[in-house]
């Protein structure tokens, strides 16, 4: 019998570890349309990034568009809105709920960074 070990991150951890790297807010429960209980898994680093194509989608805060490339998600300012006025008292949930990287893109990044060694992940998703 093979036994692999793998390294579990705890959510709030991981999105720590990515808001203190890069100044962005960041919540990986609330992507993808909000992720239940559960835990995700990646080999860090990965070839198989796939990060998104959108370099911008519309400021709608629930918005039917979600996931940007890192690069549009490092170069915007994290305080910069777009959408309707009222709406931006909501805009880290914008940033939470829709504009986000890649996972696999910010794990590979973190890697070159230096900040988190290989190896096989599961970030559990807990609340």
């Amino acid at each position: 019998m093979k036994i692999k070990s793998k390294k579990i991150i705890s959510v709030s951890d991981w999105d720590d570890l990515v808001t203190s790297t890069y100044s962005r807010p960041y919540n990986f429960q609330q992507q993808n349309g909000c992720q239940s209980r559960g835990t995700v898994y990646l080999n860090i680093p990965s070839i198989y990034a796939d990060d998104f194509e959108n370099n911008t989608i519309p400021d709608e805060i629930n918005g039917d568009m979600m996931g940007v490339s890192f690069t549009a998600w490092l170069t915007r300012d994290p305080q910069e809105w777009n959408g309707e006025s009222g709406d931006d008292k909501w805009l880290d949930l914008f940033w939470e709920r829709n504009f986000y990287p890649d996972l696999q893109t910010v794990a590979n990044d973190l890697y070159d960074k230096g900040l988190i060694p290989e190896g096989e992940y599961g970030i559990e998703i807990d609340w």
